[in-house]
């Protein structure tokens, strides 16, 4: 059975990896996660990821007394390098052929992103994880990740949450949270819905690139959404062959 998509982009937040843990990365999450991104690999699908560092340090919870709002932006980016090489490692013990490319130069950790390059790599079967964000403060991972779609030509980014898609409500707090099955990229911006920033849900309309949100720790849930399948929110125009999938 073909899946829907040939080049994905996975957008991960370093969240993700703590687990139940309070901050960092727990091992049980980083070879769960793993897990996922190899069998969808196996698929023959052509996997980038995008990865947050909010595990380690988030900018926007700083002591703004003691480190300004550039310097935090900066020390988020080096938490996703930090996320992106521990990612490599579980996958690479996997056997999963797998390049890290960082927005800024680091080049004893990980290649810099060249987007040539980068495409050559998935082409290959190589999974590519980007890190740095944009390289610029003042921009999220979620922009990263649709930057990056947009560069290597990804036909739809997967936004792993901890949740079943987008709701009404954080339904972790609210009972009667109701489920969005399909959202188009403009009513995410009218309604003011938290999913991605609103760069990144513009450069998603103005490149129809359809973004569907899920619960990366259900198992087998990453590939069963490339099948069409799977509890999820899709998030296109609605011209788009996704629509009849909500």
């Amino acid at each position: 059975m073909k899946t829907l998509f040939r080049r994905i982009m996975l957008k991960l937040s370093g969240e993700a990896l703590m687990g139940e843990e309070k901050f960092g990365i727990n091992s049980n999450a980083l070879i769960s996660i793993a897990k996922e991104i190899k069998e969808v690999s196996d698929l023959g699908c052509q996997l980038a990821i995008v990865i947050g560092g909010g595990n380690i340090f988030r900018g926007i919870t700083r002591d703004k007394n003691v480190i300004d709002e550039i310097s935090g932006d900066y020390m988020g980016m080096l938490a996703t390098v930090i996320n992106g090489l521990a990612l490599q490692s579980c996958l690479e013990k996997m056997n999963a052929v797998t390049r890290v490319q960082s927005a800024f130069e680091m080049r004893q950790f990980c290649e810099p992103y060249i987007r040539r390059r980068a495409i050559r790599h998935l082409e290959k079967g190589r999974i590519v994880i980007f890190v740095g964000g944009t390289g610029n403060p003042y921009f999220t991972t979620d922009t990263a990740a649709a930057l990056k779609a947009i560069e290597v030509n990804a036909e739809v980014i997967l936004k792993a949450t901890k949740v079943d898609g987008v709701y009404t409500d954080d339904p972790l707090k609210n009972t009667k949270a109701r489920r969005y099955k399909f959202l188009t990229h403009k009513e995410v911006l009218t309604k003011d819905i938290k999913v991605m920033d609103n760069t990144a849900i513009t450069l998603c309309m103005n490149n129809n690139i359809p973004v569907i949100v899920f619960n990366l720790f259900r198992k087998g849930n990453l590939k069963k959404i490339l099948y069409g399948e799977g509890i999820k929110t899709i998030i296109a125009n609605k011209e788009s062959k996704l629509y009849s999938l909500s």
